[in-house]
C-alpha cells in the first residue's frame, strides 16, 4: 500500500506542475509577465498559492520551449520574440496549416467539422465578453483539434509549440479596443467554408487569420506601454 500512495503523490505532484505551467504560460500570453523581466520561483509561488518547487520545475518546462530563461540565483527571464521570430513563425504555420485545411476539408467527415462549432463560438462569446484567458484557451482547442483530423498527431505537436514560442503579446490593449472580435469570428468563417467542401476558399481564409493574427502581433507591441496591463506575478527584478 505504501508503494501506491507513493504513485498517487507523485501523478498529484506531477498535475500540480502542470496546472502552474498552464497558469504561468496563460499569465504570459496575457503580458501579465513581461519579457525582458527576471521572475524568481519563490515570488511567483506565493502569487499562486503555491510551494516554490511545482513553480521551478513548470520554469524548467517553459525553458525547454524557449519561452523563459535561467538566471543564476535570481529565477528566469521571460525571452523576447523579434519581429523576425514572428514572421518566421508565421511563415512555418502557414507552410503547414494552409494545405492541411485544404487536405482536411476535403477528407473530414462533417460531423467531425460540425462538432467544432460550440469552440468556435466559445471563441468569439469569449472575446465579446473580454475574457482573453478564455478566448486564448478556446483558439488553441479549436486549432488543435481542427487540425488533429488530419490524423497526423506530429504536425499537431510541431503546430501547438510553434503557438507556444509565438505567444501574443499586448492583448488586454487590443481586447480593450474591440479587435479581437473580427479574429474570433473567424473560425465561424472557416468552419462554414470548410463544411461547404471549398477547400481552396477554406485555405484562402486559413492565410488570411493567420496573417490577421501576426498584425494583432504587431499592433500589440506597439501599444504605449500606459495602455499594457499593470499586474504582474511575483517579479524579482527589471
Amino acid at each position: 500500500m505504501g508503494d501506491l500512495k507513493q504513485h498517487s503523490l507523485i501523478k498529484a505532484q506531477e498535475r500540480l506542475r502542470d496546472q502552474v505551467g498552464h497558469a504561468l504560460r496563460a499569465a504570459l500570453i496575457a503580458g501579465e509577465l513581461r519579457p525582458g523581466n527576471v521572475y524568481s520561483a519563490p515570488g511567483l509561488a506565493a502569487e499562486l498559492g503555491v510551494s516554490a518547487t511545482p513553480v521551478r520545475e513548470a520554469m524548467l518546462d517553459l525553458a525547454r520551449e524557449g519561452l523563459v530563461e535561467p538566471v543564476r540565483n535570481k529565477g528566469f527571464r521571460i525571452t523576447e520574440v523579434s519581429e523576425r521570430d514572428l514572421d518566421q513563425y508565421t511563415e512555418l504555420r502557414t507552410m503547414i496549416e494552409v494545405p492541411t485545411i485544404g487536405r482536411i476539408t476535403r477528407t473530414a467527415a462533417p460531423a467531425d467539422l460540425e462538432a467544432l462549432r460550440p469552440i468556435a463560438e466559445e471563441i468569439v462569446t469569449s472575446a465579446r465578453e473580454h475574457n482573453l484567458i478564455g478566448y486564448l484557451e478556446a483558439d488553441r482547442r479549436f486549432h488543435l483539434t481542427l487540425l488533429a483530423l488530419a490524423g497526423n498527431e506530429r504536425l499537431v505537436e510541431t503546430v501547438g509549440d510553434l503557438r507556444k514560442r509565438s505567444r501574443l503579446y499586448g492583448l488586454t490593449g487590443l481586447d480593450e479596443a474591440g479587435k479581437l472580435v473580427s479574429s474570433a469570428e473567424e473560425h465561424l468563417e472557416l468552419l462554414d467554408l470548410m463544411l461547404s467542401g471549398d477547400a481552396e476558399a477554406a485555405e484562402e481564409c486559413m492565410r488570411r487569420h493567420l496573417g490577421h493574427v501576426r498584425s494583432l502581433w504587431a499592433q500589440g507591441r506597439d501599444e504605449p506601454v500606459g495602455q499594457r496591463p499593470k499586474r504582474s506575478l511575483g517579479s524579482a527584478g527589471a
